[in-house]
Parts: C-alpha cells; structure tokens; sequence
C-alpha cells in the first residue's frame, strides 16, 4: 500500500511539524518494524516438497471436540477403522488419522464462515486437550491398538499409527481471542495470528509428549481453513515453524478453492483435494474426473468424501462407487495418498451394517485400502 504524497499547494510551516512529529513516530516504533521485518521476510524460502515424517496412505477425517458431536471415540469405535477379518484373516486398514473440529458448538468457530463468532484461546486450548482425553480420541485410538495387539488379532510389529492435528485459523481482525505472555492478542496483526499458531503447536507437542502414547505417533499439522484468502500471508511462517520442529504441513482445500493452485508457494507440503461430488446429486461426474487431472496437473493427493447418506437405507452409495471408479481409472490409488472425509462416522456404520448392498460397498472400499497398505509394508 503506497504513500500518499504531500501536495504542492501545502504551506511549508504545515509541513514541517507533519514531517518532525513523523520522524519521531519512525524512531519510537522503529524496534517493532524491525522485530515485523524479522518475522515476515517475503524472501523466505521454504524445502516445502521434503518430507519430514512417513505420510500415511489412507488418512480418515475424525471430527471430534463440538458440543454438538453426538458420537463418541471411545476405543471399541475405532477399531472398525485399525482392522477388518476377511477370509479368516485380521487386515489392517487406515494407517493416519486426521483430528479436527470446525466449530465449539456454543456458537464459535475455528475457521471463516462457519459461525459469526471467532473461537478464543479458551475453545483452542479446550480443543486440543478433549483429542488427549483419556478413553476419547487419540488415547482411544492407541489403548484399541494395544488390546489388538495383546490379543494378537493383529501384528505386535504393526507401525505406529500416524496423526495430523489440526490448526485453527487464526480470524483476521478478532479482538478477543486472549492473551499470550500477558499480551491481548489482535488478529488485525499478522505477528498475533502467527504467535497463536506457534502457541497452539507447542501446545500439542506437550500435551502428546505427556500421553506417552505407545502405537500413534504425532507426524504434522493441518491448516484448518480450506482456502487461501486469509492464509497467503500466513500460512508459510505458520510452516516454517512447523518445518523447523520436524513435523509435515497438511491442507485439504475444496474444490474451485482460492489458492489450491498456490500450495507450494502457500507453504504446505502435504496437500488432498476435494472432489465435492458426493454431497449434491446436481454435480456431475464428470467434476470427479476434472478433479483427478487437476490433482496430477498440481502434484496434490486425492480426498473421498461420503456421509451417513452412503448407507442403503438413504440411497446414495452409488455416489461413492463414482469415486471408486474414477479413483481406478485415473491410478490414483496406485500411486497418491488418499484422505477420507466421512461425515460423523459414516465409516463406522458401514461398517456395522448387515444390508447386502452396504456389505458390498464396503467390502470394495476395504479392499483398496488393505491393498494400498500391504503395498505400503513391503515397501517399508
């Protein structure tokens, strides 16, 4: 944004008090515009294409947090998705796990658009510490794992199970978000916003650090706002943290999303996009195949998406069978990672259900990803 440059017609004796009351102003803020300067060098450069932790090939989407979330991830609700038995044999299935939440629901949200008012470091910090709640979420997950293997349904030698945690977004211009080293926190300040990230990063680490968990393994990040509108200039120096600390930078945008094209000059490593197709039967199959190419023209892995509406019961399973099959046709399952958002659990239900056509369905999903993970073991 340019300065606005002094007319002509302005009298010198007006003048010189604006430009000594100026020069002062420089000199007493000039330690903050340095400390800015030292933070946000746009000439920051990034090895945003290493990895620096094993990316899992079938990341599941566990939303988890909301006062609004009915279902509970207690340990026997996660081992639908660790194993299945087929033909006598114990197979394993996903092997990461996505924790996020996108609203408190207590009328807050974690990210731009979802409810008018902006989550505080209280809803952050309440977030991070209901994913470690003993019996629930990530401890959940690793005590299903540990009864697993002690029973000897499955491998003792299995690999850690790996999980992403997601970030909030820090929403610009929030004025009540708290306090951080005894500093309110003004989201109109980019500073702010990448303090809090940095915060809440540390945060986690502890709080897994103190869970001693014994099969899941902390491995990155996710950038919980699916667009680039209020993260291009962010969200690079929310990475380079995260780079320096070991970990990976995941986003999953939505399809047509501001910046899906920018991943790599946004910051993040380790990026999904979201076809869209499922949730509306207006949208064509043929976004499904526009998704794949755009995903192998950007370099981006690939999201399946499905709610409780893929059940029989409701009608909607075909949806799907489409990616399955445009999944197949494009190889993506041969050669990209593949995140899958399920609603709730949808997962979970198919899982359980006893209808012929369920049964099906999920026995094809299943398929593909036990396949994706025996390929996985052996090459590891």
């Amino acid at each position: 944004m340019g300065k606005t440059p002094f007319h002509i017609t302005v009298q010198y004796s007006l003048i010189l008090p604006a430009i000594i009351t100026s020069i002062l102003a420089c000199s007493n803020s000039h330690g903050n515009k340095t400390d800015e300067d030292l933070i946000f060098k746009e000439d920051i450069e990034l090895d945003n294409l290493k990895h620096h932790k094993a990316v899992p090939n079938d990341l599941v989407l566990i939303y988890d947090g909301g006062a609004h979330r009915n279902i509970k991830w207690d340990k026997s609700h996660f081992a639908p998705y660790i194993f299945t038995e087929k033909e006598g044999e114990s197979n394993l299935l996903f092997d990461g796990f996505l924790f996020l939440e996108i609203k408190d629901g207590n009328g807050r949200g974690f990210a731009s658009g979802y409810e008018k008012a902006a989550a505080r470091k209280i809803e952050w910090e309440k977030l991070l510490e209901n994913f470690f709640i003993k019996n629930n979420a990530i401890h959940a997950l690793n005590e299903q794992i540990d009864e697993l293997v002690k029973s000897r349904i499955i491998d003792g030698t299995i690999e850690k199970r790996k999980v992403i945690l997601s970030i909030p977004e820090p929403i610009p211009n929030q004025k009540d978000w708290g306090e951080l080293k005894n500093q309110k926190m003004d989201f109109s300040n980019r500073k702010d916003r990448l303090a809090a990230c940095e915060w809440y990063i540390e945060y986690a680490e502890q709080l897994f650090k103190k869970a001693n968990l014994k099969h899941v393994e902390l491995v990155g990040f996710y950038w919980l706002a699916e667009e680039a509108t209020n993260s291009r200039d962010l969200a690079k120096y929310v990475a380079n943290y995260i780079y320096k600390k070991g970990y990976d930078f995941y986003w999953i945008p939505y399809f047509n999303s501001d910046g899906y094209e920018e991943w790599q000059t946004l910051g993040f490593n380790q990026i999904y996009y979201q076809p869209n197709y499922f949730f509306n039967e207006s949208v064509p199959y043929s976004q499904l195949e526009k998704a794949c190419q755009r995903a192998k023209d950007n370099f981006m892995h690939m999201e399946i998406e499905f709610d409780e509406r893929v059940l029989a019961s409701s009608g909607w399973g075909y949806r799907l069978s489409d990616y399955l099959d445009v999944f197949t046709k494009y190889g993506v399952f041969d050669t990209l990672k593949v995140a899958y958002y399920q609603g709730g659990d949808a997962f979970y239900q198919l899982s359980q259900s006893k209808d012929p056509e369920d049964q099906q369905l999920y026995n094809r999903l299943t398929d593909i990803i036990i396949k994706r993970q025996d390929v996985n073991f052996k090459k590891n």
